[in-house]
């Protein structure tokens, strides 16, 4: 059983929210959008900050202050910090890497939707997030060629409605919680009349970046709709599940919607037993299902991210000879074409 109540869980370090604005709005034009605001504010000095940094390849630095102020001061190695922070292994050419490893231009069949497997599709609810990651599989999908469906959503509403094998719609992006609550409950509303669908997945990074998205509005939008509603939410280290992000799963999970977790195994960030193992016992004491641990895709620009399928194996398996298996996530990897997701047993 996921525990029922959060409340009583420590945050895991002591950090002063109170500088922070309320509203996520506002926090989100306050976030630090080069490296040298970030660096700045971890308290690196000018030479520590021509050495740690790189051009951004250009895909923009975009970092909230809530989810900076989680990362250990003045250490270069601290495992959030190596998730946002454009560094010179970027610029690396590797012929197995490329802008879209999964290949999803072949699922577009319409501006906006990504239909790859039987029963969902895929959604792109909003073509920005609210925080840049290094590794992101999309930082090469052109958004802006998908404007349309993301501001009107007609084209993509009318395939889905001639698609009655789609059962459920899963809202991806970007990040379809940097939509705000009013375009965000119209583009809901819209699939509600749709009658064979009957799930709503929302694949978010927010209520872990910048939890104040959590609205009691849009919790309420949520219990009250009448697919069932679960929230995919994307932490990679134990470190980001501080208290505010327990404060915002509280209040989802008190309205009925399911969390679970999806990580990626990023190299030097979380791609050792303890690592893992701390991140799903605390994912399990916020209520989140520990549910999808991907392998990293072969993104140009994220050469210095990759881990084998041999080292993921050995840690599931590590975790495996360890904890129960409720707390293991599937090791998974997509790959064009296939039917489903690819999952792997430990070795």
């Amino acid at each position: 059983m996921i525990p029922q109540s959060a409340k009583q869980v420590e945050p895991l370090s002591l950090i002063n929210y109170t500088s922070l604005p309320e509203d996520w709005r506002t926090q989100l034009r306050e976030a630090y959008r080069t490296p040298q605001q970030l660096l700045t504010a971890l308290g690196f000095n000018l030479a520590q900050q021509t050495a740690l940094s790189a051009h951004d390849q250009g895909f923009t630095t975009l970092v909230p202050r809530a989810f900076a102020q989680k990362m250990r001061p003045r250490d270069p190695t601290d495992p959030l910090l190596l998730q946002v922070l454009p560094r010179v292994q970027e610029a690396i050419k590797d012929p197995n890497f490329n802008d879209d490893p999964l290949q999803e231009f072949r699922f577009n069949p319409v501006p906006g939707v990504v239909h790859k497997y039987q029963g969902r599709a895929l959604l792109i609810a909003a073509g920005h997030c609210a925080i840049n990651c290094r590794y992101c599989f999309r930082r090469h999908y052109p958004y802006s060629d998908q404007k349309r469906a993301r501001n009107e959503w007609q084209q993509s509403l009318k395939y889905i409605e001639q698609h009655p094998d789609i059962e459920e719609i899963i809202l991806s992006g970007g990040d379809p919680l940097a939509l705000t609550d009013p375009k965000l409950f119209e583009l809901i509303t819209a699939i509600e009349t749709i009658t064979h669908v009957k799930r709503l997945r929302i694949h978010s990074r927010l209520p872990i970046v910048l939890p104040q998205r959590i609205t009691l509005e849009l919790c309420q939008k949520l219990e009250h709709s009448r697919l069932n509603c679960v929230m995919v939410v994307h932490a990679n280290h134990a470190n980001e599940l501080a208290a505010d992000v327990a404060q915002a799963c509280e209040r989802l999970r008190q309205h009925k919607v399911q969390l679970l977790n999806q990580s990626v195994l990023l190299a030097q960030v979380n791609d050792n037993l303890a690592s893992q193992k701390r991140l799903s016992e605390r994912l399990f004491e916020l209520g989140i299902m520990p549910y999808y641990l991907h392998l990293p895709d072969q993104v140009a620009g994220t050469t210095h991210f990759f881990v084998s399928l041999e080292r993921g194996q050995s840690i599931v398996a590590q975790m495996q000879s360890c904890m129960s298996g409720y707390l293991v996530p599937k090791l998974v990897r997509e790959e064009p074409g296939r039917l489903s997701k690819s999952l792997y047993s430990p070795c």
